[in-house]
């Protein structure tokens, strides 16, 4: 088959959607398809045989000037313009002039693809593309609304609340479009329930594939670092639980001596880095950032442990990659992650999450029982291997974008009796 692989951001190594692009597009490629993945910025790192053909947006958010002013040279068009326009209102507007770019240049190469899938894009220029000829199969890792909800509700500020409402309005067109959509790709049953309860799609319509864990996951040749906790989140977003997990490793701290490794870039100022400042404990928190994945994998098997601490997640990949790793997890009970640690004392504690008190329990009794972090480490371990793969991934994906063609064509042959002539 020849597929469109869309997705309007994917950074390499979080956020999910440019690691899911990289690994599904290879196992698709290896499993003799032809992949072109169609991106904004910050552009994805593709496996050989993988083309990339960009849809550069305004790249308004970018490092080092996020939400700058461009030159009035760069702008090129109406969308440039709509984009533009939207962030100046406190909106966020990449999905949707993703979408419109993407129609754009999908209409210029209809003949070139049996197959168009959409990675969480669900712009209204999605609803555009099988109007053109060509299948839509759209991947929604999880509803963004359970986002919105945890942000807003994490502040206290009036006008933070305005400018967050605005900043998420584009939710609801994603809603609209999901519940449009003729098929949805889903990582967990967590995801597929609250994707239902929240944007109201079908569930007969939607399909739980897993997500898998690269080759490169595995455990450690060399001894752990005692002291050592280690945890993968985006810093400043209030579902991921930092804070959470900050203010159980200060009290923690007090006692015992440890460290912790946070795989992320801070906003310079923002939250993480003032709660830091504010618990004391700057010497003993370190931030890691553009690392190599085998750096990345010599960190994960460097930790004692490992904490995932979010409020909320669709599945939690980077879970199921410390898992890889052989890391024993002290995680939140918050959306999918109990799906992918498998039940309480399997290869994990789980503890409610947001819950201080419980999480510094949980991690001093873990640190102090080396005989259970090497079952969880080896009970982890074990799960990848059965459950995790991409290789699978891309064979069910696959039969997925089989069905949705023979749905289409289907459809298109009773519209035009005439064309079977």
């Amino acid at each position: 088959m020849r597929i469109a692989l869309l997705s309007y951001r994917s950074k390499p190594h979080c956020g999910g959607q440019g690691i899911y692009i990289r690994h599904l597009s290879r196992e698709l490629t290896n499993l003799g398809h032809h992949v072109e993945v169609f991106s904004g910025q910050p552009y994805p790192e593709l496996d050989e045989g993988v083309a990339l053909t960009k849809l550069p947006s305004l790249d308004l958010y970018r490092e080092p000037d996020p939400f700058r002013v461009p030159k009035l040279k760069e702008f090129r068009d109406r969308i440039d313009v709509e984009e533009f326009a939207t962030m100046c209102v406190a909106g966020f507007p990449e999905p949707k002039t993703f979408s419109l770019r993407a129609a754009r240049a999908l209409k210029e190469r209809v003949d070139d693809f049996d197959i168009v899938h959409d990675n969480q894009v669900l712009g209204y220029g999605m609803l555009e593309i099988e109007k053109m000829g060509l299948p839509l199969l759209t991947t929604l890792h999880h509803p963004i609304s359970y986002d919105r909800r945890i942000d807003i509700a994490s502040t206290k500020n009036p006008w933070r609340k305005f400018t967050l409402t605005r900043w998420y309005g584009f939710v609801k067109m994603q809603a609209r479009v999901a519940r449009q959509a003729r098929k949805i790709l889903t990582p967990s049953e967590t995801s597929k329930r609250d994707i239902a309860k929240d944007f109201g799609v079908d569930p007969a319509r939607m399909q739980v594939i897993l997500l898998g864990v690269d080759d490169i996951f595995v455990p450690p040749t060399k001894p752990r670092v005692p002291g050592r906790i280690m945890a993968m989140a985006s810093a400043d977003a209030p579902m991921k639980g930092i804070a959470t997990l900050l203010e159980a490793f200060a009290k923690l701290r007090t006692e015992r001596d440890l460290e912790l490794f946070l795989v992320t870039k801070p906003k310079p100022g923002g939250r993480t880095e003032k709660l830091i400042d504010k618990l004391s404990i700057q010497d003993s928190v370190h931030f890691v950032h553009g690392i190599s994945d085998a750096e990345l994998v010599d960190l994960m098997g460097s930790a004692e442990l490992a904490c995932v601490p979010s409020l909320y997640e669709g599945f939690s990949l980077p879970t199921a990659e410390l898992m890889a790793c052989a890391t024993p997890l002290v995680a939140s009970d918050a959306g999918a992650i109990p799906e992918v640690v498998g039940p309480n004392g399997l290869c994990a504690d789980l503890v409610t999450a947001g819950d201080v008190g419980e999480l510094e329990q949980a991690i001093a009794a873990l640190l102090d029982d080396p005989e259970r972090r090497a079952r969880y480490g080896a009970a982890g371990r074990k799960r990848v291997e059965e459950l995790f793969s991409w290789r699978a991934v891309a064979q069910k994906v696959a039969v997925a974008y089989e069905e949705v063609i023979a749905q289409y064509r289907a459809e298109n042959r009773k519209d035009h009796p005439v064309a079977d002539r």
